[in-house]
């Protein structure tokens, strides 16, 4: 299959050095796409879980392949998120073909492109930070839940399935309405005139053009490679959200490192643990 040539690719969330990553799906994605621009929007390395020393081989090979990007001639900006947000301290910086910034904005055909994480607007983030890493952390725990299960799950030959997905959206509802902050953020992006609006952070993948006092904004949300597995894409003079198809051959948990005993209640406790979430 050839790769596919892009403008460029905007991905967030991919949550690497936590369990709940698929860097299997992360690869496949970036090895299909020849973009001149890559956009790591956010939560791309996640320092909240990563005091946990797992960072296994498989989420290295996702460093490696961006790092190939950039020899091969491919500008990467990395935007700071809230779970990456100790970048911050050194944004912006430049090194080579790769920037660390806090956000992007583009001047386009179609006029200017704001992109950013979002955590920025979501101040019940920054309120009850503690009560995020308690989410953040039973999530983790969620995860090597799916680890066990989906280990039995392929020797049977059945497929994979993702425990926090489907417990998220009996819940959310997807999310499909825009949530507060959303409305806020797109509200002040449109008073300073931005024509289009790239975030992240709340990993629903969303592509909408609205119109907010009486100016027309589209607003794209790159969703995450947690759960939807979705990009922001530029060709062709406009903005696309991709969604990258399951293929029957594919396992959606990437090579599983299942805890065996002992080890995997002290990884539960250590999910769970409240010590290190201040």
């Amino acid at each position: 299959m050839k790769d596919r040539q892009l403008d460029i690719a905007v991905i967030s969330d991919l949550h690497l050095a936590t369990y709940a990553c698929k860097p299997k799906k992360i690869l496949k994605y970036l090895k299909s796409i020849k973009p001149q621009m890559l956009v790591l929007n956010g939560d791309i390395i996640d320092s909240w879980r990563f005091s946990r020393n797992y960072f296994p081989k498989s989420h290295l090979k996702v460093v490696r392949q961006i790092i190939k990007m950039m020899e091969k001639g491919v500008k990467v900006y990395y935007i700071t998120g809230n779970h990456d947000e100790f970048l911050r301290k050194f944004s912006p910086v430049e090194a080579g073909n790769l920037q660390i910034v806090d956000r992007l904005v583009l001047d386009q055909d179609g006029g200017k492109t704001l992109i950013l994480h979002g955590d920025i607007f979501d101040h019940s983030i920054y309120m009850a930070k503690w009560l995020a890493k308690i989410g953040a952390a039973g999530k983790g725990m969620l995860s090597l839940i799916d680890a066990f299960i989906n280990g039995l799950l392929g020797i049977f030959g059945r497929k994979d399935f993702i425990l926090y997905k489907t417990i998220n959206q009996k819940l959310n509802r997807e999310r499909s309405t825009l949530i507060g902050y959303e409305k806020s953020m797109l509200k002040s992006c449109a008073e300073q005139g931005y024509q289009t609006v790239i975030c992240g952070h709340t990993h629903f993948p969303k592509d909408r053009e609205l119109l907010i006092n009486n100016k027309r904004v589209h607003y794209l949300n790159c969703g995450d490679w947690v759960e939807h597995f979705t990009a922001a894409e530029y060709y062709n003079g406009s903005w696309h959200l991709y969604v990258q198809a399951d293929s029957e051959d594919e396992l959606l948990y990437d090579e599983p490192e299942i805890p065996a005993g002992r080890q995997l209640y002290q990884k539960v406790k250590l999910e769970l643990a409240f010590s290190n979430l201040g």
